[in-house]
């Protein structure tokens, strides 16, 4: 056993998963990843693939420890569908931290259909339940760390900065007299995913309140970038790269279209305003919550983990400036607001080191240069949205261009 403790990583072969799963084991981490590659056959079903060539999960690790001489354990189930494997794992294993990234992702596949709504939440919601039961029955004083999403939040700040978590309120109890209490901020999600993720910060209240589990939940925001140092040390385990309109995260798509000559896909007027994260700073943030936990009876810790927000309409030129793409305007398929700004806290994180990588030239150029050296993989077909929010939004509209005017936020 490693001096660093055993951890296990549910959905490790993800884009989160797998660069975080590797700087844990060059930590010096007994690592055991969990995953049933069920993102791997969505790919087959949406009729796309990852913009890189990623090998098998078994190439992966085989290459790492050949490089590293480091093993990773790797076993193949579905926790929200086969507890006792999980509970027999948790028993075997005896992890001091599980990582959760065992969740559908991506707020676009999950409003596609009745189906993918129902299995959004079947899959996020059993899985999140089933790792925090199997936790209690081991007995033992397992941290979990689960990514969650800034999207719990909903994308406005009532003229405030959004909290790490919870809000200090004042309420009038009667006779002029008042209570100070802290309450989780106010959950405002804007799909089906988001919704389950809402529904996660639950399961974790109760069950950190009933049964003592320690949890550190991640409010990530969008991730842009591929790769980490470790994912660079050998063309076998590069990150994936998701670049359709249902996984692929904004900044990364229009980095894609503008290597390959597509417009860059900006939906309304590109006044949503989000919360970035570079991938090299989730496996950071992920590595700062693995090694500070929270005490013994400590509520749920929450991170916002997010490094900058940007408004979408100045990615997109900030792209075209670099690149000379065009930017294109189409119909918003989604239920939110067209312009909206965001406040964020992520004093967290900084107080524990993260020294945060913003939006820079440099990287936005090494991007474009993964993309351009894989453009020849790009199915056009899957670039254009193909989801929708709400029946109000025609299905022969989705996806096509418009004509957008509008007056710039102050």
């Amino acid at each position: 056993m490693s001096e660093n403790g055993r951890i296990i990583v549910l959905g490790g072969d993800g884009f989160c998963g797998w660069p975080t799963t590797l700087q844990l084991s060059q930590a010096g981490y007994d690592i055991t990843i969990v995953d049933n590659l069920v993102r791997r056959k969505i790919d087959v079903e949406l009729g796309t693939q990852s913009l890189t060539p990623i090998e098998t999960i078994q190439h992966r690790i085989r290459t790492w420890k050949e490089l590293t001489g480091k093993e990773i354990d790797y076993v193949d189930f579905n926790i929200a569908e086969e507890y006792p494997l999980l509970e027999r794992l948790i028993a075997e294993v005896e992890p001091q931290t599980i990582i959760h990234f065992a969740e559908q992702r991506a707020a676009p596949y999950s409003m596609k259909s009745p189906r993918h709504k129902r299995y959004t939440v079947d899959n996020n919601i059993n899985g999140t339940n089933n790792v925090l039961c199997a936790i209690v029955e081991s007995g033992l004083d397992v941290h979990l760390v689960h990514l969650g999403t800034m999207g719990v939040y909903g994308y406005g700040t009532a003229g405030m900065a959004i909290p790490e978590g919870y809000l200090d309120v004042k309420v009038d109890v009667g006779d002029g007299k008042e209570v100070s209490i802290d309450i989780p901020y106010p959950p405002h999600p804007g799909s089906i995913y988001h919704m389950t993720k809402t529904l996660d910060a639950l399961l974790f209240y109760y069950y950190n309140k009933n049964d003592g589990v320690r949890i550190t939940d991640l409010h990530q925001g969008v991730v842009w970038g591929t790769n980490t140092p470790e994912t660079l040390m050998h063309p076998a385990l590069i990150n994936r790269f998701d670049y359709e309109s249902d996984f692929g995260t904004v900044l990364n798509r229009f980095l894609m279209q503008a290597a390959v000559g597509h417009p860059l896909t900006v939906y309304g007027t590109g006044g949503q305003t989000r919360a970035f994260i570079n991938i090299q700073d989730t496996v950071r943030c992920v590595n700062l919550a693995v090694d500070n936990p929270p005490e013994r009876g400590e509520r749920v810790k929450i991170f916002n983990q997010t490094t900058e927000t940007h408004r979408v309409r100045d990615l997109a030129k900030l792209v075209s400036d670099l690149t000379g793409a065009e930017i294109r305007y189409y119909v918003d398929p989604r239920n939110e607001s067209l312009e909206n700004e965001l406040i964020v806290h992520n004093e967290q994180f900084l107080a524990l080191g993260l020294d945060p990588i913003t939006l820079s030239e440099g990287l936005v150029t090494e991007v474009i240069d993964v993309a351009a050296r894989y453009k020849d993989r790009v199915n056009f077909d899957v670039i254009p949205p193909t989801s929708r929010w709400t029946a109000d939004i025609p299905l022969d509209k989705v996806g096509s261009p418009e004509p957008v005017e509008f007056q710039p936020v102050i």
